[in-house]
C-alpha cells in the first residue's frame, strides 16, 4: 500500500479462522458490524478440524462439578441440530458398566467419594453412572433427543462385539457434528452478511495507531496491505497466546493450556450404528463411532503439547494407548495394522492451573484488554459445542465499545443448506435421487449430509453423472470441486478431501495428487475457470 492510500476501517477484525472465529464474525456480522477475518491457513486448519465430531454435553465433565458449563452444552445441542440437520444428526451411545469402573483421582466427586464410601477404593458405582445419565437428560430440557435407556448385552446387536463379560449398559443420546464444515458453513453465512473472509492471510502485527488498531496482513499471494479496527478479536485457537505476546505485544498473565487430543481410524468393527462410551481402569474414557459408512473413529487421548509451533501428530504411543484401551472391550482384540488414519489436533484450554490435562477445564474465556488503549478481545479454550453461546457471549463485552445493544439473533437461523426440518434428511435425499436419477443411494447421502438443500445448486443442470465434468473418483466430481472453490475457500486437495470432506478415506494418493495439479492448473483465472 502507498502512503497515500486510506486504509480500510472496519469495526471488527478477527484474528483465526477456526469455529470460534468464524462463528464470531457471522454473529457480528448479522448485527450490523463491518467485520474482516484472517486465518493464516485454510479454514478449520488446526484444532476445528481435529476434534471427536460431537455435539455433546459433556457427560464425564458432571464429575468435575462443571454444571453450567454441561447445562449450556445440552441446550446447545438441540439449538444447533435444528440449524444443521445436513451435517449433524442424533447418535446414541451405549455405555457398557463393569464394577471394576474407576475414577480418575483427582476428579471432585472421586475425592468426595474417597472420604463417604473409602470401601470403593476408587470404584465408579453404577449408581451414580445413573445418577449422572439422570442429569444429563434433564439439566438442558430436552425435546428431540431420546433419553437414557438400559440395555442387556447379551444376545443383542449392541452386545455381538464386545467381550462377554459385559452384561450390562446404560445408553444414552448426543449428536454428530461434520465439524470442519461447520466452521466453513458459518464463514459462508458471515460472508453473505457483509464480513471479509481472508484465508492464508498472516497478520504479520497489530499496533495502535491514532485510537485503533493498524493490521497488517500478509496473503500467501500478493503484496501486505494494512487494515484499520476498532476492536480486534484474537481467537487464534492455539496461537492465542503467541498472538497476545508477539502480534499485539500486550503483557497480560492470562494463558493457554495446550493438549492435544489424538484419535485413530480403523476398518470397521461393528455391524450397527451405535457409538461405544469405554471407560477405562485409569479412569479416562474413549468413544468408538461408526464413522463414514465403511470404518470407525476411535479417540481421544488428553496429553500435555509442549509447544503451538510443533505439529500435533497421533504418536505411535497414543495409537497403542487406543488400541489396547479400546481392546479391553472389544470381543475381537484390533492392533495398529488395524489403523487407516490417524489424526491430533491441540486444544487450548484455558490455564486454569489444574493437576492434568483431562482435568482442565473446557469451558470458555474472554478477556477484554484495553491497556494499549483499543480494546481486544482474548478468546480462551471454548469446546465446539458451545461455539455459537460463545460468540454470543463476546457479543455482549463488544457492543459496549460501539454503544449497540442488539439482541442475539443466531439460535433460529439455519446454516447455509440446513433450512429443512430435522427429520427431513431422508425425504431430501429421495427427492435428490429423483430429480438425479443417476445417482447412487451412498452419492445421494453423501451430498445431501455434506450440502443439505444446496446439493441440488451445486448439481444444477446435470442430466447424467457426465455432465458434471471430471470425475476424480469416490463420487467427486469437478462441478463439486467447483463449488468447494467459489463458494467454500477451498484451495488445494487436502482442503477438498480432509476438511469439507472425507474423501482421503477412499481416494488413492495419486488421485489425490491429481486434484492438486487440476486446482493448480485452474487457479489462474477463477472467475471463468470456477463458474458453474
Amino acid at each position: 500500500m502507498s502512503q497515500s492510500e486510506t486504509p480500510e476501517t472496519v469495526d471488527l477484525f478477527i484474528i483465526g479462522g477456526g469455529i470460534n472465529g468464524c462463528g464470531i464474525a457471522r454473529d457480528a456480522a448479522g448485527r450490523g458490524y463491518s467485520v474482516q477475518l484472517a486465518e493464516m491457513n485454510d479454514l478449520a486448519s488446526a484444532t476445528s478440524s481435529a476434534s471427536t465430531k460431537l455435539f455433546h454435553g459433556g457427560l464425564r465433565y458432571l464429575e468435575y462439578w462443571e454444571i453450567r458449563l454441561v447445562r449450556e452444552a445440552l441446550i446447545e445441542r438441540e439449538t444447533l441440530l435444528r440449524a444443521m440437520p445436513h451435517i449433524s444428526w442424533p447418535m446414541r451411545f451405549v455405555l457398557p458398566y463393569h464394577r471394576d469402573m474407576r475414577f480418575e483421582g483427582d476428579t471432585p466427586t472421586s475425592k468426595l467419594l474417597s472420604v463417604v464410601m473409602p470401601w470403593m477404593k476408587g470404584r465408579r458405582p453404577a449408581w451414580l453412572i445413573r445418577l449422572g445419565l439422570f442429569m444429563y437428560d434433564n439439566l438442558g430440557g430436552r425435546q428431540i433427543l431420546k433419553g437414557t435407556t438400559s440395555l442387556k448385552l447379551h444376545g443383542t446387536p449392541e452386545g455381538e462385539p464386545l467381550q462377554d463379560q459385559f452384561e450390562k449398559a446404560y445408553e444414552y443420546s448426543d449428536c454428530w457434528i461434520e465439524d470442519s464444515r461447520l466452521v466453513v458453513l458459518n464463514a459462508r453465512d458471515a460472508q453473505s452478511r457483509g464480513a471479509k473472509i481472508n484465508t492464508r492471510t498472516k497478520v504479520v502485527s497489530a499496533e495502535q495507531v491514532d485510537g485503533a488498531w493498524q493490521i497488517t496482513l500478509e496473503p500467501a499471494t500478493g503484496p501486505r496491505r494494512i487494515v484499520r479496527a476498532r476492536m480486534l478479536v484474537n481467537a487464534g485457537g492455539p496461537w492465542v497466546e503467541d498472538v497476545i505476546r508477539n502480534t499485539v505485544r500486550i503483557n497480560t498473565t492470562e494463558g493457554v493450556r495446550l493438549v492435544r487430543g489424538s484419535h485413530i481410524v480403523t476398518r470397521k468393527l461393528y455391524d450397527h450404528d451405535k457409538c461405544y462410551f469405554f471407560q477405562g481402569e485409569d479412569g479416562r474414557i474413549i468413544f468408538t463411532i461408526p464413522y463414514e459408512t465403511d470404518f470407525t473413529l476411535i479417540g481421544t487421548t488428553d496429553a500435555d503439547h509442549a509447544d503451538v509451533r510443533t505439529k500435533p501428530i497421533c504418536t505411535p504411543e497414543e495409537q497403542s494407548y487406543l488400541v489396547n484401551f479400546a481392546s479391553q472391550y472389544l470381543k475381537t482384540p484390533i492392533t495398529t495394522d488395524d489403523i487407516v488414519w490417524t489424526y491430533s489436533g491441540v486444544r487450548p484450554l484455558y490455564n486454569d492451573g489444574a493437576s492434568s490435562a483431562t482435568a482442565a477445564t473446557r469451558d470458555y474465556v474472554l478477556k477484554v484488554d484495553q491497556s494499549a488503549g483499543a480494546p481486544v478481545l482474548n478468546v480462551f479454550g471454548g469446546k465446539i459445542t458451545t461455539y455459537r453461546r460463545l460468540a454470543e457471549t463476546a457479543l455482549q463485552k463488544i457492543e459496549p465499545f460501539f454503544g449497540k445493544n442488539d439482541k442475539p439473533w443466531t439460535a433460529g437461523v439455519a446454516l447455509p443448506g440446513g433450512d429443512f426440518p430435522v427429520d427431513g434428511v431422508h425425504a431430501l435425499k429421495d427427492r435428490l435421487r429423483d430429480s438425479y436419477p443417476f445417482l447412487s443411494v451412498r452419492w445421494a447421502d453423501r451430498l445431501i449430509k455434506a450440502y443439505g438443500n444446496e446439493a441440488f445448486d451445486m448439481l444444477g443442470d446435470a442430466k447424467t453423472a457426465e455432465d458434471l465434468g471430471r470425475d476424480f473418483g469416490a463420487t467427486l466430481t469437478e462441478r463439486e470441486v467447483k463449488w468447494m472453490v467459489r463458494n467454500e475457500f477451498a484451495h488445494t486437495a487436502n482442503d477438498i478431501v480432509w476438511r469439507r470432506s472425507k474423501l482421503g478415506l477412499r481416494l488413492s494418493a495419486q488421485e489425490i495428487a491429481k486434484l492438486d495439479a487440476w486446482l493448480t492448473e485452474n487457479a489462474a483465472a477463477p472467475s471463468q475457470k470456477y463458474a458453474v
